[in-house]
């Protein structure tokens, strides 16, 4: 055999070995819809505002903006308000150097520390390096075990940026009662946490939603076949989400409109099912994430509420969700 005939060999073997479907998720996953507690943890501190010291904003003044995230005191590795607050301690002066990220680039800022009359040292800094809050659970693959939740990215309200997370956990949750919405005002669950029942480790915060492993024991639900966006199609289609206590429902809704183009608003629909309108006034803060299903298939998870009809909102389609999912 040549060396051409071998090439040839070679690449034909490699057609017959290589996997059809390149990504790695499941054709069928398990549906969520259970509300779950949320809690990310930052990369480094985050800074969300500037106070006030003897009337000077020291940490603006200094050259911070809102949007760095503290990565070191002195040189020294902080990843948590605590680690910032023990390295400030241990300085023997008034002045340390912080080195900041800003916009992916890293850089040096000194700050004269100020203390109070009880010798405690102010930044004249808001700083954070945790949020929580809750979502809905949208699927688990049971091969992987890898989960997907929320829908979109979590973003930090103050700077209106997408929330860079060293790790997290999805926890058990509870509703305990709804804040229905209401023309040019969404509304939304009010939940009770309980940390101490994780579910899984969150890895990934991403513009489809939040991934990660599922580490407790396996929901008892049917598996769906996964639909392809070729397949979903306007009319009749069911979200399953929980609007009291720990109880998953499926309700009615109306896809409108479907837009491939878009990232993350690809699903237009609005709620039919007169019991979810009744209880809640549409769509919902804490819904992003709720399966979509459609001809028994999931087919997407909701992600947004329009505000001026809140009985409307959007979905992203289910598989631009497990493949981000699975890079």
């Amino acid at each position: 055999m040549n060396f051409k005939n071998k090439l040839h060999y070679f690449i034909t073997f490699l057609l017959f070995i290589l996997p059809l479907n390149v990504f790695a998720y499941s054709d069928y996953i398990i549906p969520g819809g259970a509300t779950v507690g949320i809690e990310v943890n930052s990369k480094g501190v985050l800074v969300v505002g500037f106070y006030k010291v003897d009337n000077t904003y020291i940490g603006r003044d200094a050259g911070f903006e809102v949007g760095d995230k503290i990565l070191k005191i002195d040189a020294k590795e902080v990843n948590s308000i605590d680690e910032m607050i023990t390295k400030i301690e241990e300085n023997t002066s008034k002045n340390i150097v912080i080195t900041v990220d800003r916009n992916n680039k890293s850089q040096e800022i000194k700050l004269k520390l100020e203390s109070d009359e009880n010798g405690v040292y102010k930044t004249g800094l808001y700083v954070k390096d945790q949020i929580t809050g809750i979502g809905t659970l949208t699927y688990i693959d049971p091969q992987t075990r890898k989960f997907g939740a929320l829908g979109h990215e979590i973003m930090e309200k103050t700077t209106a940026l997408k929330f860079e997370i060293k790790d997290g956990t999805i926890f058990n949750a509870n509703v305990v009662g709804i804040t229905k919405s209401e023309k040019n005002k969404a509304g939304e669950k009010n939940a009770t946490y309980n940390k101490n029942a994780v579910y899984g480790k969150i890895e990934e915060n991403e513009i489809s939603g939040i991934f990660g492993n599922y580490t407790d024991s396996l929901p008892e639900e049917e598996k769906l076949k996964v639909a392809p966006s070729s397949e979903v199609h306007t009319g009749n289609a069911i979200i399953r989400t929980v609007v009291e206590g720990e109880k998953v429902e499926e309700y009615n809704i109306n896809i409108l409109k479907l837009d491939d183009a878009n990232k993350t608003k690809n699903i237009l629909f609005e709620i039919t099912d007169e019991k979810l309108l009744e209880k809640t006034g549409g769509v919902v803060q804490g819904m992003s994430g709720s399966p979509i299903l459609q001809d028994n298939k999931i087919v997407g998870a909701v992600t947004h509420v329009i505000v001026n009809d809140s009985t409307k909102g959007y979905g992203i389609f289910i598989t631009t969700m497990l493949k981000e999912g699975e890079n």
